[in-house]
């Protein structure tokens, strides 16, 4: 199934997609953490998702005054309809390829900070919302003609951030965190999976900053705090401690499960696809290519054109640095020689 049809890390549709499809799609994430302090104790939490765009490339129409002589790109933005162009897969102009696909705007939302003695009296409900865009991008030829448009449309998205607090033991609290996808989708029985994802919350997950209190690992919790730890739901998330080693103010509760102070290999050249140490089997997955692959590539987006450059331009002795690294090897008892 995964091959069949796109996948996306942490993606929340609107709940009546996710009820229409049996819960085969998740509409909520959920995060608990523990957080050791006083009801004093305050919560920083942010949420962050991308949100997605259709970007269409489309040739104006023969009678279309997109071809207008001097027409300047605002009376285009202004004037221009689905009637003035006809969509296509992609268009070469001056050499690049543009391609009809999907771009993303990343989204944050940041809940006001709360004390724990407030989360604790009562739970809290936060509405956030971001309102549909349409945009206009013209495409010129080397005699400055517009040869093509570049249309990039947004649905509007909208949830909610659901926090509460429990006391869990002698200066102990658990944290709730639930990100709901509210957004509105009539005909949700009908609608295929690309629609719903227009309107989804895609790549979620959550921030949790605490001042005057810390935060406890889940992984890793203290003797007394382990019964705490194992109690706590997680849905669709992994929070982990995040900082300098041993800091305990801040946690990252994301889709991709991690450890405790996850780091960028030190042998990464750059930012690939996901930075989770995979950078090898990427990066020669993009060697592979062929010269019309690599064109697409960078017709792609920008973020994919600079992987795609910055793999070309990689010196050997740097591709051969993401070979065979090892770490935290600990050294051989005597007796084991």
């Amino acid at each position: 199934m995964k091959n069949q049809q796109r996948w996306n890390f942490g993606a929340l549709c609107p709940e009546s997609y996710s009820l229409a499809q049996r819960g085969t799609e998740a509409w909520t994430m959920q995060t608990e953490c523990l957080v050791e302090g006083s009801e004093r104790a305050t919560l920083d939490i942010r949420v962050r998702f991308l949100h997605l765009l259709t970007r269409e490339v489309g040739v104006p129409n023969a009678d279309c005054g997109l071809r207008v002589e001097g027409c300047g790109d605002g009376e285009i933005q202004a004037s221009v309809t689905g009637s003035d162009f006809n969509v296509v897969p992609s268009l070469e102009v001056g050499g690049r390829v543009f391609q009809t696909w999907q771009e993303a705007v990343e989204r944050e939302f940041r809940a006001p900070g709360f004390d724990v003695e407030t989360l604790k009296a009562q739970a809290q409900r936060l509405s956030f919302s971001f309102p549909p865009s349409r945009a206009l991008e013209t495409l010129r030829d080397e005699g400055g003609r517009v040869v093509g448009v570049i249309v990039r449309t947004q649905q509007s998205v909208g949830g909610a951030l659901e926090l509460s607090a429990a006391r869990a033991g002698g200066g102990l609290f658990k944290i709730t965190a639930r990100i709901l996808n509210t957004t509105p989708l009539e005909d949700a029985e009908s609608e295929g999976r690309d629609d719903a994802l227009m309107r989804s919350l895609v790549s979620t997950h959550t921030i949790l900053k605490v001042g005057g209190g810390e935060f406890v690992s889940l992984l890793d919790p203290p003797e007394a705090f382990r019964d705490a730890a194992a109690g706590c739901g997680n849905t669709g998330t992994w929070p982990v401690m995040v900082g300098e080693e041993g800091e305990r103010g801040v946690m990252l509760s994301s889709p991709i499960i991690l450890y405790d102070y996850p780091q960028i290999a030190p042998e990464s050249a750059g930012e690939l696809f996901d930075g989770t140490e995979i950078d090898e089997i990427l990066t020669l997955r993009i060697m592979t290519l062929t010269d019309e692959e690599k064109r697409e590539m960078r017709g792609a987006g920008e973020r994919a054109r600079r992987i795609l450059e910055r793999t070309e331009t990689l010196p050997a002795e740097q591709l051969m640095k993401m070979h065979g690294a090892m770490r935290g090897v600990p050294p051989r008892k005597e007796e084991e020689i």
